[in-house]
């Protein structure tokens, strides 16, 4: 059972939060958004109050399968992150359900990752191996919070503060559980990219790593006509730090669909 939340009527929207984060992180996105629209939020599985399976599972069809339950036909999905993942996977798979796309500081499948990347990585896993969880979430805040090129005073602590809670309690369910798999879309989006067929606004804030801002302008470059905006001096967490102009670039993206 994913834990969810439904407000609103109207055109439907779904939030799906990054991977760091949990549905927690639209707190102010869901509460803005339902005045005019059906809005859905949730937590993908090993996040927030969602347990992990001891199946395999995949998060595409985890989101077609609570769409159903929820009775929304066709949603505009914003996704963050890995949430952004999430969004293009399930617009190459379910295209008839989309209405549009909303993609910030944007992953999707397919692409290697950089050296710098993959050395964060391995020092994640050393760390929670070592049973050091706040060193882990720390060391996600330096990378997706702060950015590679900014001290952690430059951000609003209570974006680390919600970003730390929301990280750390992933740790927890995820360390917790013996799961299956999660089943990955083949071929990955990166080779299908022309074959999204939905409106499509990508955002990413110019002080994220390399690898995310790279990906942005991939995902505008190859969706047919995908607009593209850098929000200048923000970095993975787009939504946290500038949260009024990010609500007012994703409602007016809403209005024109």
């Amino acid at each position: 059972m994913l834990h969810h939340e439904v407000a609103g009527q109207g055109p439907a929207v779904a939030l799906l939060h990054s991977t760091v984060c949990d549905s927690r992180m639209w707190d102010r996105e869901f509460a803005a958004l339902a005045e005019r629209c059906q809005v859905l939020r949730y937590d993908f599985r090993g996040y927030g109050s969602s347990p992990l399976p001891p199946e395999d599972w995949s998060n595409v069809e985890d989101l077609r399968a609570l769409l159903d339950e929820v009775g929304i036909e066709r949603a505009a999905l914003v996704g963050l992150s890995g949430g952004a993942f999430v969004a293009v996977d399930f617009a190459l798979v379910h295209p008839e359900r989309i209405r549009g796309l909303v993609l910030a500081a944007p992953t999707f499948g397919g692409l290697d990752w950089s050296e710098d990347v993959r050395r964060f990585g391995e020092e994640e896993d050393k760390l929670l191996d070592a049973g050091d969880l706040e060193g882990a979430v720390e060391l996600n805040l330096r990378m997706w919070v702060d950015g590679p090129r900014r001290p952690p005073d430059a951000v609003d602590p209570a974006v680390r503060a919600k970003v730390g809670e929301m990280q750390r309690r992933a740790f927890e369910v995820q360390l917790a559980a013996e799961p299956g798999r999660l089943q990955r879309l083949e071929p990955p989006a990166a080779e299908r990219l022309a074959d999204v067929a939905a409106p499509t606004l990508v955002l990413v804030g110019d002080a994220d790593h390399a690898d995310v801002v790279e990906r942005a302008e991939l995902l505008a470059a190859r969706i047919p006509g995908a607009r593209q905006v850098v929000l200048p001096g923000v970095a993975h967490m787009v939504n946290l730090e500038r949260p009024e102009e990010f609500l007012r670039l994703v409602v007016d993206f809403l209005d024109s669909l």
